[in-house]
């Protein structure tokens, strides 16, 4: 029905081009209106078109729907308040939704209005330095959604997880189980304060060793601890005391040892990530190493290329981006005095490489802890003479857990968190996929563990899911009673459908295709959300208003027409939020 608006305004528009009351035409906005005195759509074109018309709106309005073609598909065109166009669909046309819907099936609301435009969503990209946790769950499930969206209007979309496998963190962490391993051995040794303390995985992880490799590198205490700096407990500095604990442990055990404590650490926990995300329904085109930069040199070439185009600046051994140039707060450091990149040198070798692998756009959905980070890295691009525009960042805020009205806390490094696990095996993956994605990803979110876990209509996935049921369970009752649903007589008859209850949910159903649309290229998610619930909420009214299976077999085929097209809808729209559409609850 939009498109036929759209044609008809594009026609009446080329005409007053060739006219040469108009020389340009704007971008054509059609909505849905919000009230159904006001038709079914409106546009605000006479609005846009006024001052090169050199007309009042109004007037311009009136100009455009006297030139307006006819067409049976609307039944009426009326000219509202400064200038709206509205326009009265005939009935005949609202009602051959139905028939689209359930002659698509699983693909009505999909499009190529993208036009297959070739897109990178980097998202969780987490330290694989322990399992993902309930924060992790958030830039998951709304990582995964957006792709799904995005993919849904014809975008190409590639999903990448960001693997930090180098750096101090990393080093911490193979020191850590390095450490664990040893106790393992019986060797009575202090735990620094500032390592990885979790029971569960850093001892795992320390007993494969020992059954792997038995005492292959066992070391005394006294000779891991000879000069090392005491811990903070201690009256020293914990990071100074880590840090030498990392250089000791490669000292020790040299390249090779050192690196097959580092990798059983890594490779395990990424495995537990891997396999965390694909339960939680998030899968990943693409596992990117960020040791890969450094081994292919890319670190390098990109604080060369900022050198030659004089972006680079020394100062106390250090090399400096002058990031202020583009807007940021301060110049930052790209290679530290004693030779070492910075974490920021690899984002910037990392996104040079995004949009040299062929992407058109790119979107990163980072944490809101990373807010610091967005200008400087679009510096960065800017500096390389990269469209910064191409590059898109979306923060993703907290998650606060909540049982009992309580607030759980939570703290990664003391090992005392909640994980994503946890969270999916105590309320299930398909509340927890859509609480996550329920409110805008910039604001903050209480995910309430009491209300994701209980069958009432106060929980709104339960309560989309029932109205999916219901609907199946009606056409289960039909089969029952030996009768037939004849879909093509029940489109012969969707005019049968008068009650109101029936023109809402009709209505409904025709404004799908336009959510999943604006879902889309407006990243979000909590758009169908909302649809999704209005949805179901029309749906349970109606069915507690009126009887689907009726004697009259004309309007009872019409009408499991209209609860089919409804069904295909939730369907639809809880497949791309991640969620199970189960025919029974």
């Amino acid at each position: 029905m939009k498109d036929t608006i759209e044609n008809l305004l594009n026609q009446a528009l080329d005409r007053l081009i060739a006219d040469g009351l108009i020389e340009t035409r704007p971008v054509l906005q059609i909505s849905r209106t919000k009230n159904a005195e006001h038709g079914d759509f409106t546009s605000n074109i006479a609005m846009l078109l006024a001052k090169q018309a050199g007309k009042s709106p109004r007037d311009i309005a009136q100009t455009i729907v006297d030139t307006l073609d006819k067409n049976n598909s609307v039944e009426k065109i009326e000219i509202a308040g400064p200038g709206f166009i509205n326009f009265f669909m005939a009935q005949a046309s609202i009602l051959n939704i139905i028939k689209d819907i359930l002659d698509q099936g699983y693909r009505f609301g999909e499009s190529n209005a993208a036009n297959n435009e070739k897109v990178q969503i980097e998202f969780v990209s987490a330290n694989p330095t322990g399992p993902l946790h309930v924060g992790h769950g958030r830039g998951a499930a709304y990582g995964a959604t957006i792709a799904s969206l995005m993919r849904a209007v014809g975008f190409d979309v590639d999903c990448e997880y960001y693997v930090n496998d180098a750096g101090r963190q990393m080093d911490i962490l193979a020191t850590s189980i390095w450490l664990r391993y040893l106790q393992e051995n019986g060797i009575e040794i202090a735990f620094p304060s500032n390592g990885y303390k979790s029971e569960a995985y850093i001892f795992d992880i320390a007993r494969d060793l020992k059954q792997q490799h038995g005492n292959a590198f066992v070391h005394t205490a006294d000779n891991i601890m000879l000069d090392i700096p005491p811990d903070e407990p201690d009256g020293g500095d914990k990071e100074e005391h880590i840090d030498a604990l990392i250089r000791r442990s490669k000292f020790l055990l040299g390249e090779n040892n050192y690196k097959t404590i580092f990798h059983a650490g890594l490779n395990s926990i990424i495995a537990d990530i891997r396999d965390d995300l694909e339960e939680f329904g998030v899968h990943y085109d693409n596992w990117y190493s960020e040791q890969s930069l450094a081994d292919r040199d890319l670190i390098s070439k990109a604080v060369r290329q900022l050198q030659d185009s004089g972006h680079i600046y020394e100062q106390n051994g250090a090399l400096w981006f002058r990031s202020t140039d583009f807007g940021d707060e301060k110049d930052r450091v790209v290679v530290r005095e004693n030779g070492q990149a910075t974490y920021f040198a690899s984002d910037i070798a990392y996104h040079i490489d995004k949009f040299e692998r062929g992407y058109e756009r790119v979107i990163n959905i980072w944490g809101a802890d990373h807010h610091g980070y967005v200008t400087r890295v679009k510096a960065a691009l800017n500096a390389l003479g990269k469209d910064e525009s191409r590059l898109e960042i979306l923060l993703v805020q907290f998650a606060n857990l909540y049982r009992h009205g309580q607030r759980v806390q939570m703290s990664t490094r003391s090992g005392s968190f909640v994980t994503l696990r946890e969270l999916r095996e105590e309320v299930g993956t398909d509340a927890a996929r859509f609480f996550y994605v329920m409110r805008k990803c910039e604001q903050h979110m209480d995910f309430d563990l009491d209300l994701a876990k209980s069958h009432t209509n106060d929980n709104p996935v339960y309560y989309i899911q029932y109205a999916h049921a219901r609907i199946c369970s009606v056409f289960s009752l039909l089969s029952e009673r030996d009768l037939k649903h004849d879909i093509e007589n029940g489109q012969k008859y969707l005019k049968l459908l008068t009650e109101k209850h029936e023109t809402d949910l009709v209505s409904k159903l025709g404004a799908y295709a336009d959510v999943v649309h604006k879902a889309a290229f407006n990243a979000e998610p909590h758009l169908l959300v909302h649809y999704l619930r209005e949805l179901a909420n029309l749906l349970h009214s109606y069915y507690n208003a009126h009887p689907f299976i009726v004697d009259e077999h004309n309007l009872r085929d019409a009408r499991f027409n209209l609860i089919g097209a409804t069904r295909q809808i939730l369907h639809n729209g809880l497949t791309l939020l991640g969620v199970n559409a189960p025919a029974k609850m």
